[in-house]
């Protein structure tokens, strides 16, 4: 057989999809699984977003799209900007992208040679570093504490700064542990930044809805708007409008950037679905009730799986400030012994276990560069949240 790249050589199936399909094997098994795992909200596409699809598609809106994105949806995620975030990015300043992740694909590629290092706060999403790694640059670790409240320090952020450094990555709220930036944080990393002009900032926005207890969210080239000229701010309809499987991301940047990362899609993937285009700019433009509306939800189910989780023998559960995950300390459950006979000496231990003995899909924490913890999504129904959480707790309940 032909070899394969070598770029491939590092690059592994994400932890989450990884428990997922174990899910699904016990489940096909017979098994009442309740899966954890991954990040997808429970809700359905809110329909004048589905309408518009569909009278896109009738209207005959179904050819080849421009490499960039439609005006129309450009033109929504131009308002979004403005309304949400105070942000003016001229239309040759917008991109739409399939999903948020290949916009940060398309950034990478446009910008990174060998050599070139992107700083990453763990803990963090899973694919951040794959991706550097794919664009040939390195992923360098910043660790994020608890104590902290899993947010980056400036102090640690100017340590971990070199002349190979090419972008630094924020996301808050965070996935995986919920973790927000507060104005005045997010002013102190700003502020180190401004030190170091030769870094892209790239701001993963996509929970920025999902913020509670009267939390305020700020991105970072409008809490410090000397940073705009070099910030990629990236966000899209999967979070937000329960639209995952539109596959719609979006980001304001530099025109120069931009025009690199168009010229970088049009080569992977040309242009993205029209009538997805159509369903997005629908989302921005429509009715925003809903979105509170579903945030007040997670808030109530955040609440319950804390208080559930902090229940559980050995677990601490700290609360997060918005996404919809939490990422709770497993370290009193390691050393032991599950009622099935399997050893935990790690937080993987604990997932595997968990999902054999009580088939409750979780992720381990070391998915996310950061041990010992395990993620676990609540954008699950409340009861189905309720009888995961009983099961955890019975489970933490039989080690020995």
């Amino acid at each position: 057989m032909p070899a394969l790249a070598n770029r491939l050589k590092d690059i592994e199936l994400a932890a989450s999809a990884i428990m997922t399909t174990k899910a699904r094997e016990i489940a096909a098994k017979g098994g009442k699984v309740i899966s954890l795992a991954i990040g997808e909200p429970d809700f359905d596409t809110p329909r004048h977003a589905i309408e518009a699809a569909y009278k896109a598609a009738l209207a005959g809106d179904t050819k080849y799209p421009p490499q960039d994105g439609t005006k129309a949806l450009k033109e929504a995620v131009q308002r979004k900007f403005r309304r949400d975030n105070n942000l003016d990015y001229a239309l040759d300043e917008i991109m739409i992208a399939n999903g948020g992740k290949q916009v940060i694909m398309n950034a990478l590629l446009a910008t990174c040679d060998p050599g070139d290092e992107v700083l990453i706060p763990a803990p963090f999403w899973i694919s951040y570093a794959d991706m550097a790694k794919l664009a040939t640059a390195k992923p360098v670790f910043v660790n994020c504490p608890q104590n902290n409240g899993f947010k980056l320090r400036p102090e640690d952020l100017d340590a971990a700064i070199t002349p190979k450094t090419k972008w630094l990555f924020l996301n808050f709220p965070n996935n995986p542990t919920g973790a927000a930036c507060s104005r005045a944080e997010m002013k102190a990393l700003a502020e180190v930044l401004l030190k170091h002009p030769h870094i892209w900032v790239l701001t993963d926005d996509m929970y920025e809805h999902l913020v509670y207890d009267d939390f305020e969210f700020c991105t970072i080239a409008e809490v410090e708007p000397r940073l705009k000229d070099r910030v990629l701010t990236v966000n899209g309809a999967s979070k937000t409008y329960a639209m995952t499987g539109w596959r719609v991301g979006f980001c304001g940047g530099p025109k120069a950037l931009i025009k690199a990362m168009v010229n970088m899609q049009s080569q992977l993937t040309s242009g993205i679905s029209t009538v997805g285009q159509a369903a997005a700019a629908a989302a921005l433009d429509g009715p925003q009730d809903l979105v509170k509306e579903r945030a007040a939800i997670y808030k109530a189910r955040r609440d319950m799986v804390v208080e559930m989780l902090n229940a559980a023998p050995g677990i601490a559960c700290h609360k997060p400030e918005g996404a919809f995950y939490v990422f709770p300390n497993v370290a009193g459950c390691l050393g032991r012994t599950s009622a099935g006979g399997r050893k935990i000496a790690t937080d993987t231990d604990f997932a595997l276990a968990l999902l054999e003995e009580k088939h409750v899909a979780v992720v381990q924490g070391a998915a996310y560069g950061m041990s010992p913890y395990i993620r676990i999504s609540y954008a699950t129904d409340t009861e189905s949240l309720r009888e995961a959480c009983a099961r955890i707790q019975e489970f933490c309940r039989g080690l020995g």
